[in-house]
């Protein structure tokens, strides 16, 4: 593909450091995107969703427009109307052939690579954003980020801990940031807010986990282990917690 001066205004100052990873392999995208903005060339960056695709194209050119591939007759128009576009949901066009990217820049975002020739063939460069599974240095990262973020959103005075086994990347970004308020939440939250989710805990399951001992262990389990790191020993938060040492260690072998 031939390129050519581009003619279009996109602003050049260069936008990572304001971007939030620590990945090389991210750092490298960002790179490459600022070297090629003055260029008649296209570009698709692939990665599953909510790795922060969408986020990074939109920090590095907040002035494109954008169309989505779900609707191939806005995406046409729009590429007959500008030189410079960004179109997501790439993935979702029915017929993409019928786009024309001749002398355009196009920065195209999608959630899987389909066709590989035709996209071969279609873009100049073609990159592949990680998983967050993938990007370790960038979990914790995020993790503090979103920390922050909750809160501040929350108005909560004081900072929480956030221990490694509740960050939940499965759906990488999306499921992190969730996973974190809820444990702001949990962390946070009152007497009256801990029973109004046990009630809606319990309204869900009801009648067909009707259990009582099965259901105790939302209670006691938490209170043992808690009890154990602030005590130390089960003598201790026996005595603590006014109840016989033996029962304590049945309770213990029962949850724990």
């Amino acid at each position: 593909m031939a390129c050519y001066d581009l003619h279009i205004y996109i602003p050049k100052e260069v936008r990572m450091q304001n971007y939030a990873t620590r990945s090389e392999t991210v750092q490298q995208i960002i790179k490459s995107l600022n070297l090629t903005r003055t260029l008649y060339v296209s570009s698709i960056i692939i990665g599953e969703p909510w790795t922060g695709k969408r986020t990074l194209v939109r920090h590095l050119f907040p002035d494109l427009p954008t169309a989505d591939g779900h609707d191939q007759e806005a995406v046409e128009a729009l590429l007959g109307q500008t030189d410079a576009l960004i179109i997501e949901h790439y993935e979702k066009i029915p017929n993409t052939q019928r786009l024309d990217f001749e002398d355009k820049y196009v920065i195209a975002i999608a959630d899987y690579a389909g066709n590989t020739k035709l996209l071969d063939e279609t873009f100049a460069f073609i990159y592949h954003m990680p998983p967050l599974r993938d990007r370790p240095e960038d979990i914790q990262l995020y993790a503090d980020l979103y920390r922050q973020e909750a809160t501040r959103t929350l108005m909560l005075d004081t900072d929480i801990s956030l221990e490694g086994d509740i960050l939940d990347i499965r759906q990488n970004l999306r499921s992190l940031r969730a996973s974190i308020y809820q444990e702001v939440l949990l962390q946070k939250g009152n007497r009256d807010a801990l029973e109004r989710g046990l009630y809606h805990y319990f309204l869900d399951r009801l009648p067909e986990e009707a259990d009582y001992h099965y259901h105790l262990g939302l209670f006691e389990k938490p209170l043992l282990e808690a009890g154990l790191h602030v005590y130390g020993s089960q003598l201790r938060l026996a005595e603590a917690l006014g109840i016989n040492r033996n029962t304590l260690r049945k309770k213990i072998h029962a949850w724990l």
